[in-house]
């Protein structure tokens, strides 16, 4: 269990990672990319990409070290509050049903990562 952990919480990272990289460094290009970035300033994009890069760094960098590992616990939570909130309060009252399914899934990823390392 915990190898599929450890895989789980690398890929997820990496999608976290290059999401808010480019949300943090490339906020013009996500609000052409993205129609939910459209209508939301600069510092709300950059302050969900440098949540979603401090996610990415929290579901390694403590399980990793030892230091604070209840820290990936927590920083899985708050990667499935984003995805929470990135589901009701914007995608569905905007109607864009099909960029759900991805929320779902890394919703899922990261919900599997805090019942698994809650139990481990």
């Amino acid at each position: 269990m915990n190898i599929i952990l450890w895989i789980v919480q690398v890929a997820l990272a990496a999608l976290y990672a290059m999401a808010g990289t480019m949300k943090t460094f490339q906020t013009v290009k996500v609000k052409e990319q993205f129609p939910w970035a459209k209508n939301r300033s600069d510092q709300f994009v950059r302050f969900i990409g440098i949540s979603e890069l401090l996610g990415a760094f929290g579901l390694i960098v403590p399980m990793l070290t030892g230091i604070l590992p209840w820290l990936t616990l927590a920083a899985a939570v708050g990667l499935s509050l984003i995805q929470l909130l990135a589901i009701f309060t914007e995608h569905l009252p905007k109607k864009e049903y099909t960029i759900i399914p991805m929320n779902i899934v890394l919703l899922a990823l990261s919900g599997f990562i805090v019942f698994g390392r809650w139990l481990i």
